[in-house]
């Protein structure tokens, strides 16, 4: 039986990544949780305020919806972003995006998500590469969540980002 996961970014360099991609990547020491994710399971990716380097400005937000299409495996080849790198991996098929810096705000559904036991202090919680969701709490997203999206190939293009050269 297939689970449903938040996929949590806080990098916009990485996010342009998993969307352009149509890829997740896991670093090391978040491997054990990454292997949980298996073809087929529900993934809704999630931005942190801090995505953007904004956090007084944006908000957490539930950006698309998806579904792993391969298994996590050791990477070919890592993947570096900033000083971090990402050895483990899966393809994802993106079956909805919302348009660049919208999305379902996650705190506003924070109360009657039973992921959050303690509302006061659910982005606790957050501090992960993948939270797995109870069934009704991956029900509410969805539900939530689809009015917002459009089909990969209307905004995808969106999310492309380059660093600035120094």
């Amino acid at each position: 039986m297939s689970s449903a996961h938040l996929l949590i970014i806080g990098d916009r360099a990485a996010l342009s990544w998993v969307v352009t991609e149509r890829r997740m990547a896991f670093p090391p020491g978040r491997t054990k949780a990454a292997r949980t994710l298996e073809e087929g399971d529900e993934i809704f990716l999630y931005t942190t305020r801090g995505c953007f380097r904004n956090p007084t400005r944006d908000l957490g937000r539930v950006i698309a919806r998806a579904s792993v299409a391969t298994p996590v495996r050791a990477l070919d080849e890592p993947v570096v972003f900033g000083d971090r790198t990402f050895t483990e991996g899966c393809r994802l098929e993106v079956s909805g995006l919302a348009p660049f810096r919208d999305g379902l705000v996650l705190r506003d559904l924070v109360p009657r998500l039973s992921v959050f036991p303690d509302p006061a202090t659910w982005s606790v919680r957050m501090r992960r590469a993948s939270l797995t969701l109870p069934p009704g709490d991956a029900a509410l997203i969805r539900g939530e969540l689809e009015p917002l999206l459009r089909p990969y190939g209307e905004t995808a293009d969106a999310y492309r980002w380059e660093p600035a050269s120094t």
